[in-house]
């Protein structure tokens, strides 16, 4: 029983492994959508999680550089999940607005709450505030890129009904967007510096003490079960924002993100609370860069190949809300300290866009 409780101590979202075969039953007996959507989000949860800490295990036992290359590349994998089943399923605005709220979740949620629970616990809290800014940077760049389809979008077609020449537009761009996030990755390498170069290094012991091959099974199964609830999940969306009066950018934009990414906020706030602030301010803008730059394209080449082609035009209200939230983590990690108020302020401006969001027609 004390190891039991040493476990869940450990690994608290392995406690809604028990929610799966609730979703399970809801889907084959047909329950209430709601209630089905309910469990399966709480579902996907722990493996969502799962896959993080394989993935951190599969860094471990190799060099720094693939697993920097691991990290990077699967650290997102549960949302982009979510997100080509979405696609699949014709719903490209709710996978447009899940990228929106990914990166705003990150900034301005993660990174809020992390500040001000580390701020609490230790007062003012410094990081490196080089790696910040650098990260900062590239961040507002990548914002930058893209609003550009959006603007000009209209000039060369129909935003409503987007043609070759916006479809075009928006290949070039998620083509970019690879290659800079390739640089990215080449540049993190060679100064082993930032959210690539991780890996594991002399006298430290793996995550959870797994080995590589639990790892390996440990990443199938769970990737497995997010494949399988993703499904169900995106399958009872409709009804759900029918029958709650939710809009499905609303959905995106708040559900799908925390559902993801949930195993990883809660690792950027045990490090904030650590006092390790330059890891938590590097997982919360790493992870926003990743799905700008490597999710967000990558998920452009997806749905033409799906069938269903999926454009970087994004409406005035989720790049309003890009705008602000790079804008506001940018100046937080400006000057290399933080403090409980600034966590605040951040957290304040993602429920106002919750909010808003929320109080959108269906």
């Amino acid at each position: 029983m004390k190891k039991l409780w040493s476990f869940l101590r450990e690994n608290p979202l392995a406690i809604l492994f028990l929610v799966f075969p609730v979703s399970i039953l809801s889907e084959l007996l047909h329950w209430d959508p709601t209630v089905v959507f309910v469990v399966t989000a709480l579902a996907i949860i722990p493996f969502a999680g799962y896959i993080g800490a394989a993935t951190e295990v599969l860094a471990f036992h190799t060099n720094p550089r693939i697993g920097g290359l691991l990290n990077a590349t699967l650290g997102n994998a549960a949302e982009l999940i979510i997100t080509i089943v979405a696609i699949r399923a014709g719903l490209l605005e709710l996978v447009k607005a899940s990228i929106t709220g990914s990166i705003l979740g990150n900034l301005l949620l993660v990174l809020g709450m992390s500040i001000i629970l580390g701020g609490l616990k230790h007062g003012a809290q410094t990081f490196n505030r080089k790696l910040a800014s650098n990260n900062a940077v590239m961040l507002v760049l990548t914002v930058l890129i893209l609003l550009i389809p959006s603007l000009l979008s209209h000039y060369i077609g129909n935003v409503e009904a987007p043609g070759p020449r916006v479809e075009t537009l928006s290949l070039g761009v998620a083509a970019v967007m690879i290659v800079l996030y390739i640089l990215g990755m080449i540049y993190s390498y060679k100064v082993l510096e930032g959210p690539l170069a991780i890996g594991g290094g002399e006298g430290e012991s793996a995550p959870n003490s797994w080995s590589l091959w639990t790892g390996i099974l440990v990443l199938v199964i769970s990737t497995a079960g997010v494949a399988y609830l993703s499904e169900v999940l995106v399958g009872s969306v409709e009804t759900v924002v029918s029958t709650l009066g939710l809009s499905e950018f609303f959905i995106g934009l708040i559900f799908i993100p925390i559902i993801g990414n949930v195993a990883e906020h809660i690792v950027a706030v045990r490090v904030a609370l650590k006092n390790q602030m330059t890891l938590s301010v590097e997982i919360a803008i790493a992870s926003s860069l990743q799905i700008a730059l490597f999710v967000a394209p990558l998920l452009v080449f997806i749905s033409l190949l799906i069938g269903n082609p999926l454009t970087l035009v994004f409406n005035q209200l989720e790049l309003i809300a890009l705008i602000a939230g790079v804008m506001i983590a940018a100046l937080v990690s400006a000057d290399g300290e933080s403090n409980w108020l600034e966590g605040a302020e951040l957290l304040a401006i993602y429920i106002i866009l919750a909010l808003t969001f929320f109080l959108m027609p269906v």
